[in-house]
């Protein structure tokens, strides 16, 4: 590859100690080298401090303050960034090793893309991994959940001067980030059809209750540009499809 752009990694922790040696090391251990690393501490009081300092020569820059919480963190992070492509890994997930060098060539060979993103493996707690594949239905990332994986994501940098991440909500920013990018340009999304991440579920958002989920989805919609009718629309849909939702989970889960 002749033509190798620079790239930001950015990861925020906050009391991860657990996971997050093997965070930096995946990062790190990409085939593709051209990458600058920048962690975003929100003043762990675990060992985190301590791995990041054992790790320097695998970092390129680090803070560790205070913040609002992830999506602040986030926006910080990406304040620090050089790179052409932006991408950002949660100290709970890590990279498959070529995760950087696929999303560098979809880049290249589509030079008007804004986002470029893949699946991924979700992660459950007893080890074991599911491919999380893209479901490219429009209609149901516009009115239901996210279909885009969001740590798969790596983003050209002109679109985060454009917009950056809500720190009004706890855990649709990222969501209310895509869909706006979405509304202004459908055309900028570029998908990899292979798991690049892997993703270790709950977080946020599996704390958050499904009435509390139901008005940041609605936030999430109405602040990325959505009509109020489609935002209600998106509201009573989830209402009501969800117990559906639930069960399938439950059947799949004892299957």
């Amino acid at each position: 590859m002749t033509n190798q752009p620079l790239v930001s990694i950015i990861t925020v922790v906050f009391n991860g100690e657990k996971h997050l040696q093997q965070t930096i090391d995946s990062v790190y251990n990409q085939t593709y080298k051209n990458i600058e690393y920048i962690i975003v501490d929100g003043k762990s009081t675990d060992n985190t401090i301590n791995i990041i300092q054992n790790n320097k020569n695998k970092i390129t820059k680090w803070i560790s303050e205070p913040d609002k919480g992830l999506y602040d963190a986030m926006n910080k992070g990406i304040s620090l960034a050089n790179g052409q492509l932006i991408g950002t890994i949660n100290s709970d997930d890590w990279y498959q090793s070529n995760a950087v060098e696929l999303s560098v060539i979809a880049y290249i060979n589509h030079p008007k893309a804004k986002i470029i993103h893949a699946n991924r493996f979700d992660v459950y707690p007893n080890n074991t991994k599911k491919e999380f594949k893209f479901n490219p239905s429009a209609f149901k990332f516009l009115y239901f959940n996210m279909t885009y994986s969001h740590p798969t994501m790596f983003v050209v940098k002109e679109e985060y001067q454009k917009h950056k991440y809500s720190i009004k909500l706890k855990s649709s920013s990222d969501y209310q980030f895509i869909l706006e990018a979405f509304l202004n340009d459908k055309n900028g999304f570029v998908h990899i059809p292979k798991p690049i991440v892997n993703f270790r579920l709950g977080g946020i958002s599996a704390q958050l209750s499904f009435f509390d989920e139901l008005k940041e989805a609605y936030l999430a919609r109405k602040s990325a540009g959505m009509k109020t009718y489609k935002c209600c629309f998106a509201l009573l849909l989830k209402f009501f499809l969800n117990p559906i939702v639930v069960l399938k989970r439950v059947l799949n889960k004892n299957s």
